[in-house]
């Protein structure tokens, strides 16, 4: 699978991508506004096993942001199950000397568009941490709309945190 913007490409993983995805995402400030399973730091191994897991796993939508032919973040959909199958959760990474160009905006307008007419989604949700300023703009900037704050929903790193809930809809 590709998407492609001006800006990114999303596509599928490929083993290759481990070297660069550990590169990336070694950073800890990354780290701290993901989940625990994103594991810090992320070496070549951690990205070799999760690329594995994706592609022995296809219907699992979790893809590479490539900027210049090498990935430098990852992007996924956490699809709902049962009730809450019509729905995913979406969460994304971006090395940090990426960040402020619009890649990750960019990234999520494509993702959510795949969500929507590939996948048959009809609804799109994301938890930011709500000191993760730069990413509640992002969603904002691709037409979310913050729909709650969860107050001390979250333990990272030792320490009680707030999330917003982000949502798009398919009208």
């Amino acid at each position: 699978m590709e998407l492609r913007s001006a800006l990114c490409v999303v596509r599928t993983y490929r083993i290759g991508d481990a070297a660069n995805l550990a590169k990336h995402g070694t950073n800890r400030r990354i780290w701290e506004n993901l989940r625990d399973r994103f594991p810090h730091p992320f070496t070549e191994a951690s990205g070799v096993a999760y690329i594995t897991h994706v592609l022995e796993n296809p219907e699992t939508p979790s893809f590479a942001i490539d900027v210049d032919g090498q990935a430098v973040g990852g992007i996924s959909l956490q699809l709902g199950t049962d009730i809450e199958r019509i729905g995913a959760e979406i969460g994304y990474w971006l090395g940090e000397e990426f960040w402020g160009r619009g890649i990750i905006t960019s990234a999520i307008r494509l993702v959510t568009d795949y969500a929507f007419q590939e996948r048959k989604l009809i609804r799109v949700f994301a938890v930011p941490f709500t000191t993760n300023v730069a990413s509640c703009r992002a969603l904002e900037k691709v037409g979310y709309r913050r729909e709650a704050m969860m107050r001390r929903s979250a333990l990272k790193d030792g320490t009680v945190r707030d999330q917003y809930l982000y949502a798009m809809v398919q009208d």
